[in-house]
């Protein structure tokens, strides 16, 4: 086969060479050990966990190296690209904090090594492609889907591997008279790379995540560029990434299997590869196993999840830190005010099999992340969800902010702040109490106590309290009361002796709180009635009083 007559023929308008692709996308001028690497989605409309999971790796590695993180839209496969998906992908990613510092914008592109959309760099991919041919290593095929399906059946019914290779590859040694024909018919053709592999033969290669692995040659004929002149995700990625000059590849483990034949190409091409980091999917507990998450059964795999639920993009960027990296949680112990660009990513102290997604511990981090923030942080995230979510939570806190800022005030700073909701949604049952329209009594006086002491109790208290008492004075006037009944109001003593008492101080306390807050359970109450209000405390006192 002559190939130049070939290239001729497939690429006449094709004049650029790999050459002038290297001098117009050169070298980039960075320090020993910068990590140059993508998030490289298709433009599906369906963001999930584990475009957030990849993308956190991959900039993580690049800004702590002093390295590059860019965004390329891989947009090859024009039937499956949503209308908008690019947007909404931007969006999110920054929502999350996944700074890029070049690629593809809602705009247009910023950076010297774009265009960052595939469909844009049909002419580039068409140099190597033309090279390729040059070199015999692609050829055009002309099968027609009718073709392809015969071949397909024909395999099954000999159980034979499927695909284009070996005795299939029917066009692989055509002569050029016969490509010139097909031609000439203006019939369609796509080109596919000359593979040399055989399944027979296995190779080391060493993995980022996976560490050392077995690998099986490629001996399939893949296409390299379809009828319409736009490459594939493997000849375009491989193309993309070198002149892109990524050192380092994020991907799901499920591209395994095709890494051979990226392997192939970079070698085909004369290309050094990146390194390549194949991650295992997020799973779940499913029983008493695990599974992979499921866009249709498990809503959380959703980014859009996190966003109505209401979790806080810190928490969210937090929890899949914990599950990459063992040692994150043992940092932020250490360093519990500190951000967390601080921490140290490593790709070695991933899970080779994936990460398990566990609901509870989600919750748990974001309890903490939440506890972290002050009354101002905390209601300028709270507003920003409530606005989608809660409208009435939102109006109730737009009408009297210094208000909402004291309610969440309440036990915050310090080292052992208050963890009280894992979720924005939790913010309305938390403290609907504070609002007279959506109070109620949740719970009851236990059957324990005789009501006469109880209203006793509220009596008393009510006859001395001021809320101009510190929390000092305030404490030692429910002391008073309860001992006034025959109350403990030593804990010691009462814990050594509680058959001598009806009850303890802490008891008139449960009291109080049921009356004020209609529930055994509350932030501390010194501070809730400081943020209530003598008058409103008084009148829920009286109104507890009077339903005993």
């Amino acid at each position: 086969m002559d190939t130049n007559a070939l290239a001729a023929l497939l690429f006449p308008n094709v004049t650029a060479t790999p050459a002038d692709m290297e001098a117009r996308f050169p070298e980039r001028q960075l320090p020993e050990g910068a990590v140059v690497s993508r998030m490289a989605p298709s433009p599906t409309g369906f963001v999930h966990l584990g475009n957030l999971v990849q993308g956190l790796i991959s900039e993580r590695m690049c800004h702590q190296s002093g390295g590059v993180f860019f965004l390329r839209v891989e947009d090859t496969d024009a039937k499956r690209e949503v209308p908008g998906a690019v947007e909404v992908l931007i969006d999110t990613m920054e929502r999350y904090h996944i700074r890029y510092d070049e690629g593809a914008t809602k705009t247009g592109d910023n950076g010297a090594y774009g265009p960052y959309r595939q469909r844009q760099r049909a002419d580039i991919y068409h140099v190597f492609a033309k090279q390729l041919v040059l070199q015999g290593e692609a050829y055009p095929c002309f099968c027609t889907e009718e073709e392809l399906t015969a071949m397909r059946a024909e395999q099954e019914a000999k159980k034979v591997n499927f695909g284009y290779y070996g005795p299939y590859a029917v066009w692989r040694d055509r002569p050029l008279e016969d490509v010139k024909a097909q031609l000439d018919a203006g019939k369609p053709w796509v080109l596919r790379y000359r593979s040399t592999g055989s399944i027979e033969h296995k190779f080391k290669f060493v993995d980022l995540v996976k560490g050392e692995i077995d690998v099986t040659e490629n001996d399939m004929d893949h296409v390299l560029l379809k009828s319409d002149g736009i490459p594939t995700y493997h000849f375009a990625h491989a193309v993309d990434d070198h002149l892109m000059r990524t050192t380092h590849v994020v991907r799901g483990d499920e591209w395994l299997a095709t890494l051979p034949f990226h392997l192939q190409l970079f070698r085909s091409l004369g290309w050094k590869p990146p390194k390549y980091l194949h991650i295992g999917p997020l799973q779940k507990m499913d029983g008493e196993s695990k599974r992979k998450l499921s866009k249709r059964k498990d809503p959380e795999l959703a980014l859009t999840y996190y966003r109505q639920e209401g979790f806080s993009v810190d928490a969210v960027y937090e929890y899949i830190m914990t599950v990459l990296n063992s040692n994150f949680e043992d940092w932020r112990r250490q360093n519990p005010d500190a951000p967390i660009d601080d921490f140290r990513f490593s790709a070695k102290k991933m899970n080779p099999a994936g990460a398990l997604f566990d609901a509870v511990k989600l919750r748990d981090v974001s309890k903490n992340v939440l506890s972290r923030l002050t009354a101002d942080e905390i209601y300028d995230e709270i507003m920003a969800w409530a606005v989608d979510f809660d409208r009435d939570l939102y109006d109730r806190f737009a009408a009297d902010p210094a208000y909402a800022k004291a309610i969440l005030g309440i036990g915050r700073g310090g080292k052992k702040p208050r963890k009280d909701f894992a979720v924005f949604a939790d913010v309305r049952p938390y403290l609907d109490f504070f609002y007279d329209d959506l109070f109620e009594m949740k719970d009851a006086v236990p059957d324990a106590f005789r009501k006469e002491d109880v209203k006793a109790a509220l009596a008393g208290f009510a006859a001395t309290y001021d809320a101009g008492d510190d929390a000092v004075t305030w404490f030692d006037k429910i002391k008073a009361v309860a001992e006034g009944l025959g109350f403990a109001a030593d804990m010691k003593e009462y814990r050594q002796n509680p058959e001598a008492f009806p009850g303890s101080v802490a008891d008139v306390s449960m009291f109080l709180r049921l009356a004020v807050t209609g529930r055994v359970n509350s932030p501390d109450m010194y501070d809730v009635m400081q943020v209530l209000g003598q008058a409103r405390v008084l009148a829920r006192i009286d109104a507890m009083r009077q339903t005993l």
